[in-house]
């Protein structure tokens, strides 16, 4: 019985122990425990409210609404964004902490939605001022569709490179100069 146990078990770890590396711990973290700051401008943030009530649920995915940039992991985009609010927008974007994630929800916040072809003040799309992570098509989506768009954004999350990304920027800074004689630790020079 000794050796079948022994093959079930090869590391001979106890129960309720996991295995796995740092950077899978905290992408696992930081996965399930999004802040949001939403950023709602028409229809499609309506359809948002739903999602807050007690029937869907969002603060199932770990998701708790944040007032401030600083605070908030992504940022919802949802409704047709006019050009006088795509400065504010960019000015959220820039605020927020790295890493930062970008949800663009509904066809206005998508590609300008029915105002596309006549609204000349009418951006279209999000994308073209700030880079959208997951986009949730509709008019407006249905919550359904934007728990799916939340789980793709999990999903990115969890397959995120943190200490390559760190690398990476180090290395970028040092050969820009940005930043004044920079030691990389062994093997980040590798790194690409």
């Amino acid at each position: 019985m000794g050796l079948l146990n022994r093959l079930d078990n090869p590391y001979n770890i106890s129960p309720g122990i996991v295995l796995g590396t740092m950077e899978d711990l905290l992408n696992w973290g930081r996965a399930r425990s999004d802040w949001y700051l939403q950023f709602g401008l028409a229809c499609c943030a309506i359809e948002f409210m739903a999602l807050n009530a007690s029937h869907y649920d969002l603060m199932r995915f770990g998701c708790i609404p944040r007032t401030s940039p600083r605070q908030a992991d992504f940022i919802i985009i949802s409704g047709t964004v006019t050009l006088k609010m795509a400065e504010r927008i960019k000015r959220l974007y820039e605020q927020m902490a790295e890493p930062k994630y970008v949800l663009a929800m509904g066809s206005c916040s998508i590609c300008g939605g029915p105002y596309w072809k006549e609204g000349y003040h009418v951006l279209k799309g999000v994308d073209r001022i700030i880079p959208v992570d997951v986009y949730v098509p509709g008019c407006p989506p249905r919550p359904e569709a934007f728990f799916d768009g939340m789980i793709k954004l999990q999903e990115k999350i969890n397959k995120q490179k943190i200490f390559e990304k760190r690398a990476r920027v180090a290395q970028e800074d040092a050969k820009n100069g940005n930043i004044g004689n920079i030691h990389l630790p062994h093997g980040w020079e590798e790194v690409k």
